[in-house]
């Protein structure tokens, strides 16, 4: 298990587990991000991260793409 910050790019990643308060677990939720989904790394600008989940694409700070295992 890794974070999602050092997922490789362009390779479809399975969520493992999300970490965090449970403010922070709700607001990934909200956004798409749950157990067993698929997630894809599209990009990567500097400390944040653009993931593509559920036919959408999400950028993540790099404090909160650290709190999904992958």
């Amino acid at each position: 298990m890794i974070p999602l910050c050092l997922a490789e790019k362009g390779e479809p990643q399975i969520i493992k587990r999300i970490g965090g308060t449970p403010e922070v677990k709700q607001h990934l939720e909200n956004l798409g991000f749950n157990v067993g989904g698929e997630v894809l790394v599209v990009n990567t600008l500097g400390e944040n991260i653009i993931v593509k989940v559920k036919e959408s694409r999400v950028a993540l700070s790099d404090s909160l793409a650290k709190k999904i295992m992958v």
